[in-house]
């Protein structure tokens, strides 16, 4: 540690630490443009400059050093201001410089109420300006369907060339020209490509790169504000919704170390359109092989007479469905003396076996400690944008090496390539692979499963087979339990924790959708599946998707952000997502329209509340009341798991999500993600195509 004394204010810090950093210790506030903490040092902004006691001229805080501070002529620390003369007119002479071609054009900037350089020409610069020549003027350029450039208003402080290379791995943008010609484009001013590249807006300390979606939509003080969860993905990423009335207007990222750090990925973001487009805004009945509009009388008395003697009844939850509506789906299913149960993504994992066999063990923010990682049949950075970033920054330290099993794709890191398929995992276990000594001699390591992986027709057993691989190699010890599962969907762990899945008894997924197998299923939003003909489908979602087409009766439900409702992420996280608006039309959340059905079909189930209903979940399963918080698995049941064994085929894996753009129906329902998806796919390439 070492001694400063900033702004009069002895304070201990250290050494590695920058001069801004030690300023913050002692809570001096320093203003800053290209400085990002999650990102290099750039120091070419200059306005974090603070006087050092016996220095000639003030230095630039981001990029000064604690341990290169002198001590005093007898010793003592170093003596650090921020608020001399000196510091007050260097900042306000860097403000001048910043703002003499910067366009004054705050009405009409989206930036407006929420831009940095507007707060801090209050705080920090002068109310005239000795400048009277012409604004330099720089062309606009082609980023793609989601960020909009204004390069006039750009100030060169490379937040966002630094970001593109440094965090989303895509080293897409840079620096042209030299001095007043400098100016920040893309290569070749194509789309950019990364998924990541929303975040963009957020890091941008002007108005150069705004949101293309949101623009000129919504003034940041006339929005309504709620702390949410995100369901785009299993990462379960802090989010806050903007809303204005009842419509959502825009989402944006909190900050969560543990989760998402501060950045979402680009279907988080850019989603909103699809939650108006397409929606279910009432029942509907199909008459004569069409859908009609009815009345929910109409609608459950539908339901009532065909569940009517039937014994064969089963229900499928689809990625985005809570815990709330599935515990009430699988009480109702109960009631009616079927165990028929099964979600869309869950593939092979047996709740039965214990917790540990299907959540991330080691943890998203564990990623950072590991020093070795396998990959076996998954695409982080298709599945789950966040996580791969967070491996991203682990693998940039130089600690962690990779292995990958799998289809091979650009994961935005180097890694060691070990096949395509079972076979290969099962030479790597044999030890007959360079990567098995990476993984043994590691302290940290980690197996990553892919949820695709359990999708096969030999899940289980390539299951089992990851979890002797990593019980065979010390991946589990005291302190450090690093088998990992990343789930695709938002739904699955909460599903699998409540026991909303397939036993011993019960149909599997591929049995309750074939022929002749139940007479009536309740699809819960469950719209990937396909349903085989002759099975009556009440169909319980938000969009008019493939459920809905399928469906005999729709009953129109409420999406993410229009009810409140307890998800768990991939690591086991248990996470709440909260109402920001209300459905549209004679839309109801989940739960009532299962509650209210409940009494129809003379099964009525024991709550009339929310609360209530939860508190049954947290009598069944308690550990999901700590919000916020991981209930950690049982290291045994990763044991139990490599025991069952089973025959594996020879199959390369395959990706397990083909676009990343259109994974679910609001996805589907949303135009912008349609445009990204064209644009992933090469055929909208440039600005002039």
């Amino acid at each position: 540690m070492t001694k400063l004394i900033i702004d009069g204010k002895e304070i201990e810090v250290p050494a590695e630490y920058t001069l801004l950093q030690a300023c913050e210790a002692a809570d001096a506030e320093i203003p800053r443009f290209c400085y990002h903490e999650r990102l290099s040092i750039a120091g070419n902004c200059r306005m974090c400059l603070v006087e050092v006691k016996g220095g000639p001229k003030p230095v630039a805080s981001c990029a000064w050093g604690v341990r290169d501070c002198r001590p005093g002529p007898k010793g003592e620390p170093p003596e650090i201001s921020t608020r001399s003369p000196m510091v007050k007119k260097a900042r306000e002479g860097v403000m001048e410089f910043l703002l003499i071609n910067h366009p004054l054009d705050c009405p009409i900037c989206d930036q407006g109420g929420e831009c940095d350089l507007q707060d801090q020409a209050m705080g920090y610069g002068v109310d005239t300006s000795r400048f009277a020549e012409n604004k330099r003027a720089v062309e606009d350029k082609y980023l793609g369907a989601l960020v909009k450039t204004s390069m006039n208003r750009c100030i060169q402080c490379t937040r966002c060339v630094r970001f593109a290379a440094e965090i989303c791995g895509v080293p897409e943008m840079g620096a042209t020209g030299r001095g007043e010609d400098m100016e920040i484009t893309s290569f070749l001013e194509t789309a950019l490509t990364s998924e990541l590249q929303g975040n963009l807006v957020d890091i941008c300390p002007v108005g150069a790169l705004t949101s293309k979606p949101y623009a000129f939509a919504a003034r940041p003080w006339e929005l309504g504000k709620t702390q949410s969860i995100d369901v785009m993905d299993a990462v379960g990423s802090a989010i806050r919704v903007d809303t204005r009335g009842r419509e959502v207007m825009r989402i944006l990222p909190r900050v969560n170390e543990a989760v998402n750090e501060e950045w979402i990925s680009d279907k988080t973001r850019h989603i909103v359109d699809g939650l108006r487009t397409q929606r279910l805004d009432r029942p509907y009945i199909r008459d004569n092989g069409k859908l009609r509009a009815a009345t929910w009388a109409e609608a459950f008395s539908a339901i009532a007479a065909k569940v009517a003697g039937s014994k064969k009844i089963g229900a499928i939850a689809g990625d985005l469905a809570a815990v709330e509506e599935m515990f009430a789906l699988k009480q109702l299913l109960a009631s009616m003396g079927s165990a028929n149960l099964a979600t869309q993504s869950a593939g092979a994992f047996d709740a039965a076996t214990g917790r540990a066999s299907y959540i991330f063990n080691p943890t998203i923010a564990g990623i950072e400690q590991a020093d070795a990682l396998l990959i076996v049949g998954a695409n982080p950075r298709k599945e789950a944008a966040v996580l791969n970033a967070r491996i991203r920054k682990a693998w940039r330290t130089g600690a962690l090496k990779v292995g990958v099993i799998g289809e091979k794709a650009d994961l935005t890191y180097r890694y060691d390539y070990l096949g395509a398929g079972t076979d290969s995992l099962a030479e790597l276990a044999a030890g007959k692979n360079a990567f098995a000594d990476v993984l043994k001699n590691a302290k940290h390591p980690i197996v990553l499963v892919g949820a695709g992986v359990a999708a096969r027709a030999d899940g289980a057993a390539v299951l089992a087979a990851a979890a002797k691989l990593a019980s065979d190699f010390g991946v589990i010890k005291d302190g450090w339990n690093g088998f990992a599962v990343l789930q695709m969907a938002a739904s699955t762990v909460g599903a699998l924790d409540i026991g909303f899945a397939p036993t011993s008894g019960s149909l599997s997924l591929a049995q309750m959708t074939s022929a002749g197998s139940l007479d009536v299923l309740f699809s819960l939003g469950a719209d990937d599946v396909k349903v085989a003909d002759g099975t009556f489908v009440v169909y319980i979602g938000t969009h008019g998707d493939r459920g809905a087409h399928r469906a005999d009766v729709i009953l129109p439900g409420a999406a993410y952000t229009e009810k409140s409702g307890i998800f768990v992420n991939t690591e086991g996280r248990v996470q709440m997502a909260e109402r920001a608006g209300f459905p549209p039309g004679d839309a109801r959340e989940d739960w009532a329209v299962i509650r209210a059905l409940s009494d129809v079909l003379g099964h009525k189930l024991p709550y009339d509340s929310l609360a209530a209903l939860r508190q049954a979940i947290f009598k069944a399963a308690p550990h999901l009341m700590r919000i916020d918080q991981i209930e950690a698995g049982d290291a045994g049941a990763i044991k139990t798991l490599a025991g069952k064994g089973g025959t594996v085929d020879k199959t390369p894996f395959k990706a397990s999500v083909e676009d990343f753009y259109l994974t679910n129906p609001i996805a589907r329902a949303s135009a912008i993600m349609a445009e990204c998806s064209r644009l992933a796919s090469g055929q909208m390439l440039t600005a002039a195509e």
